[in-house]
């Protein structure tokens, strides 16, 4: 189904709607967050007016980026969700393997979000990394959403899951991957920013180092991927962007 702004503004009686992909909303907030909205994961060496990515596993994994121009920053939207996963281990490459069997193709959106969690404890489980309980294994199979009992189990301090410590350390270290990924191609000296449900769902997991090593994992560039300030996003940005948006969009109207 189509949606258009046109259509929305004459259905609503409204002068005007704008329309934004959701990852542009919430690269629109960045600029506007306080520390209390943030947790920091890297300090880094933040660059006045550099550019900033955005990265959002939540069910899908968002990408975005911002670049200064003039007076403010502009949000540009992206699908880098869904280019190819590049694994940077043997088991990683395990892990592409596995996934091409099953999908065909392999977007780092089919590991790295909501949906992603899944497929990774699904290949550790056919792995035979360790034995899924069978307690654990009805509770998945009864669960429209097995994400979240993956990462409960996995955060378990008392009694942690051994799929599910795996799952969600290969997650992580997937995640500070792509994260530098994005922040080499658009040069995010400005900082990186982590959105999405999961990563403050899963802080002390970022908090760990494993996040920051697959971060900087950049051969040459090892050492400028040190400099660049990471953040998690605690709060629900993308109202707050879609709000700063609006405000500014209706004041050259």
């Amino acid at each position: 189904w189509i949606v258009d702004g046109a259509a929305l503004a004459a259905e609503l009686e409204l002068r005007r709607v704008w329309l934004l992909n959701d990852l542009q909303a919430t690269a629109y907030a960045v600029p506007h967050l306080t520390p209390t909205d943030l947790e920091t994961i890297n300090r880094g060496e933040p660059t006045e007016y550099g550019a900033i990515a955005v990265v959002a596993p939540g069910t899908g994994l968002g990408e975005a980026f911002l670049v200064w121009t003039e007076n403010s920053y502009m949000a540009y939207a992206s699908e880098g969700g869904h280019t190819d996963f590049g694994p940077n281990d043997e088991t990683q490459i395990e892990l592409l393997r596995y996934m091409l069997k099953r999908y065909g193709h392999a977007g780092y959106e089919r590991v790295c979000s909501g949906i992603g969690i899944p497929n990774i404890y699904d290949f550790f489980r056919d792995s035979r990394y360790a034995t899924e309980s069978a307690a654990f294994a009805a509770r998945l199979d009864a669960a429209a959403d097995r994400t979240p009992l993956i990462v409960q189990a996995a955060l378990d301090e008392a009694n942690p899951d051994p799929l599910c410590v795996a799952t969600l350390d290969m997650f992580v270290s997937i995640l500070g991957a792509e994260a530098g990924n994005l922040a080499l191609k658009v040069l995010a000296t400005g900082g990186v920013y982590l959105g999405g449900g999961i990563p403050r769902r899963i802080l002390p997991k970022l908090q760990t180092g494993r996040f920051m090593e697959a971060f900087v994992n950049k051969g040459r560039f090892s050492a400028m991927m040190s400099r660049i300030p990471v953040y998690v996003v605690l709060t629900q940005a993308a109202l707050t962007g879609a709000a700063r948006y609006g405000l500014e969009r209706m004041s050259q109207h």
